[in-house]
């Protein structure tokens, strides 16, 4: 039977030939497409790496690792990015990751997993917790575009300072978010922590009840594989995330003026899609078996992350690199964030989904990413 594992082991084949179109220079376009394909498969062991070595060091590390590496695959590819010089790109990413989870990944969620069940429900409070947190976040990271907007425009080393006053403010309440899910709050986040990133696979290798195992049997690893194999295995992949980075920006430039994409939309939707495939993946496979709490932790907590965390790192990494990045956005983009965060919220205030729901945020994510194709730049 055809599982989420065998598509991403046999993806894996795209690592050799990415490489080799490389050496061989079979063209920019071709390393950029299977450089792309590869990076799907790699997060994807990635994120099973991270979750066997945070059942074996305990809630409190384990969720800080979970934390970290949640998306760290975009989190690379926008390092690099960035390193070369591409920040539009960048900041494209930033937007387009935030709506990518919020319309593309819930989209789906509620879609499939409301055709196998007439109306799903979720917990409201941890819900209602996580959409506060994510409208502050977004409200700051626009802030600096508004009043740069509203002013008739900003000097550039003023809105450098600017948004990196924002990024000190959004890891510290990162911060207060992990303190508050992981410490004096955990029971609103027991469902969450049990399963971002990864669906529990049987011996058969098929899905199976993730709640019911979590009870069933303690946190740890497997028992063959000790916890320095999946340290070994996280950093090797690591490494390959970056290896695969590399080739991938290295021909971005080339490859989207061949497919005549615009910067914009390479960043708001393309590379999201790449970098979060895996996880996004898991979001409809746990949908569809009913399990909508798991669901939105990693929709929902995957644009938490992107918005206090990998932002404000970036806006700071610029810095280092010597390739300052501000939070000055398309205008566009502002507007298309706006709307993905109301939209989603209205969608799951009242802690329940159906397929229509679904359909209509794919819908509103479809308009926005043919509006960013056709957006003059």
């Amino acid at each position: 039977m055809l599982t989420k594992e065998t598509v991403f082991t046999a993806l894996l084949v795209f690592v050799p030939l990415s490489i080799a179109a490389h050496f061989l220079g079979w063209g920019a376009l071709t390393i950029f497409i299977t450089s792309g394909i590869a990076i799907i498969p790699l997060a994807a062991w990635m994120g099973t790496a991270t979750e066997e070595l945070s059942a074996s060091l305990g809630s409190a590390i384990g969720g800080l690792l979970n934390a970290t590496f949640g998306n760290a695959t975009e989190l690379i590819i926008a390092l690099i990015a960035l390193r070369a010089g591409l920040v539009d790109v960048v900041q494209a990413t930033i937007t387009g990751s935030i709506i990518g989870n919020l319309l593309l990944v819930l989209g789906f969620s509620m879609l499939l997993g409301g055709l196998r069940y007439p109306e799903q429900s979720f917990q409201q409070t941890a819900a209602r917790v996580n959409a506060s947190s994510l409208n502050l976040a977004v409200i700051a990271i626009l802030l600096p575009t508004a009043a740069s907007l509203l002013s008739g425009g900003i000097p550039e080393p003023t809105m450098q300072r600017l948004s990196s006053a924002v990024a000190i403010v959004l890891i510290l309440v990162y911060g207060l978010m992990l303190l508050f899910s992981m410490r004096t709050h955990t029971h609103l986040y027991n469902l969450e922590l049990a399963a971002i990133n990864a669906t529990l696979y049987d011996e058969g290798n098929e899905p199976i009840d993730t709640i019911d195992t979590i009870e069933a049997t303690p946190a740890a690893p497997h028992e063959s594989r000790g916890r320095w194999f999946w340290v070994g295995l996280l950093l090797g992949i690591t490494l390959l995330v970056a290896i695969e980075s590399e080739l991938l920006v290295g021909a971005l430039e080339t490859a989207t003026a061949q497919l005549r994409l615009t910067p914009l939309f390479t960043g708001v939707v393309l590379l999201p899609i790449i970098g979060n495939a895996a996880e996004h993946a898991t979001a409809v496979t746990v949908a569809m078996k009913n399990k909508m709490e798991l669901s939105m932790a990693v929709a929902v907590g995957s644009s938490l992350q992107i918005a206090l965390f990998v932002a404000p790192v970036l806006v700071l990494a610029g810095l280092v690199l010597g390739q300052p990045m501000d939070l000055s956005f398309n205008p566009f983009e502002l507007v298309a964030v706006g709307v993905a965060v109301l939209l989603s919220n209205s969608t799951i205030s009242d802690g329940k989904s159906n397929w229509l729901e679904g359909a209509l945020l794919l819908a509103t994510y479809l308009v926005l990413a043919i509006t960013f194709y056709f957006y003059p730049v």
